[in-house]
């Protein structure tokens, strides 16, 4: 997740040659998709450690009543 945070800093392939309003339109839709990237990657880190969690806790209290 780091390195693909750090990788979409900078200027990207895309943008090589463009100047001004058009850099600016290209670096800001750069940046965004980054962030929707690492945004996605944590809520599907945060989705499947709640589900291992309730998982655990269904394991624990099943083997606790036998």
């Amino acid at each position: 997740m780091i390195t693909g945070a750090a990788s979409g800093s900078g200027a990207s392939a895309e943008c090589r040659g463009l100047t001004g309003d058009d850099l600016e339109v290209c670096e800001d839709a750069s940046g965004a998709g980054t962030t929707i990237g690492v945004a996605l990657i944590v809520a599907l880190w945060a989705a499947v450690d709640i589900i291992l969690g309730f998982t655990y806790v269904v394991i624990r209290l099943a083997r606790r009543r036998t």
